[in-house]
């Protein structure tokens, strides 16, 4: 019989299908990650294994368990697995494309509206009694409307945050590994280099995967080259941000602001010195974060251990570069 581990509490409706390709363990909690050591023991008989990002796969994980077949990855990216080692110990790996990238682009630009009109200052504001009278320039923000705004990684949610650009009448520029000539024609977007965009956006959107070289892109002489009114906004990876480098842009007002949903290390500690700020708005990596987007990313991962257990390629296969 097939064994399943499936890492985090999901509704019972997909358990149920679940329970239809074999016998399925849960680790039945929602926010707190699956310990490595009882993560290391469940996994010696399974299968397939349903993860999320929070689980470490790598070469001791395949090694505790012999009879693994798939790891079915409930994200886009897969940073946390070891593809090489997966493929050493010739374990299928599956991700869940496109059913998050709209919601994702619309955490994004929610960020962006957010930190550009100071809603959560503001909302705070209100909250501490501070709002006795009308001002001129009282919690006065930027404009995204005609505004230049720069993306970071022109893939799916990058073209996803685009078009919502649109109605906003904004210049969009962005720079990406390999230029994206559907992106031009469809959604006017201008490609430029790295130091272009930089320069010259009232918003950096960074949307880019963590690969070796994007890693840490985002240090001290990138901030130091935006425009003093710019505003920042990742929804790609914590570690494409020197966040040291972050808070001294902050702190000394190389940058205007920023919204993160990622950081470097997640959970973020509550005294990290990004939290200290107004004009910074962090949220709990929330990008895909709908109830549809998630019964689909769900789902899709379902799928991808039906096809396996069933002797084919998962659907959403992760193959080795």
């Amino acid at each position: 019989m097939e064994k399943i581990l499936v890492t985090r509490r999901i509704p019972q409706k997909f358990l149920e299908r679940l329970e239809t390709l074999g016998e399925v363990e849960m680790w039945d909690h929602e926010l707190t990650p699956m310990p490595r050591e009882k993560f290391l023991a469940a996994v010696q008989d399974k299968t397939a294994i349903l993860v999320t990002l929070s689980e470490k796969i790598d070469a001791t994980l395949f090694e505790a368990a012999p009879k693994l077949k798939i790891v079915a990855n409930m994200a886009v990216g897969y940073d946390n697995i070891d593809l090489q080692a997966a493929a050493q110990h010739e374990v299928e790996i599956s991700n869940t494309p496109h059913v998050l990238t709209e919601t994702t682009a619309e955490l994004g630009f929610a960020l962006m509206m957010a930190t550009s009109r100071r809603i959560v200052e503001a909302e705070k504001y209100v909250q501490d009694g501070k709002w006795e009278s009308w001002g001129p320039y009282l919690l006065a923000g930027k404009d995204i409307y005609h505004s230049k705004v720069g993306i970071f990684g022109m893939g799916e949610i990058g073209r996803a945050f685009a078009r919502r650009l649109k109605g906003f009448h904004a210049d969009i520029l962005y720079h990406n590994r390999t230029r994206n000539i559907q992106a031009e024609q469809e959604l006017g977007a201008f490609y430029t280099s790295f130091d272009q965009l930089i320069k010259e956006s009232d918003f950096v959107i960074c949307t880019a995967p963590s690969t070796p070289e994007t890693q840490n892109k985002f240090d001290k002489a990138v901030f130091k080259n935006m425009r003093n009114d710019a505003i920042f906004i990742n929804i790609g990876r914590g570690d494409l941000v020197v966040e040291e480098d972050l808070v001294e842009a902050i702190e000394t007002g190389e940058i205007a602001g920023c919204g993160l949903d990622v950081v470097r290390d997640e959970p973020i500690r509550t005294d990290h010195p990004l939290l200290q700020y107004p004009n910074v708005i962090v949220t709990p990596h929330i990008g895909s974060a709908t109830v549809l987007t998630r019964d689909q990313m769900i789902q899709t991962c379902l799928l991808n251990i039906k096809d396996v257990l069933e002797g084919q390629k998962p659907r959403n296969q992760v193959k080795v570069n």
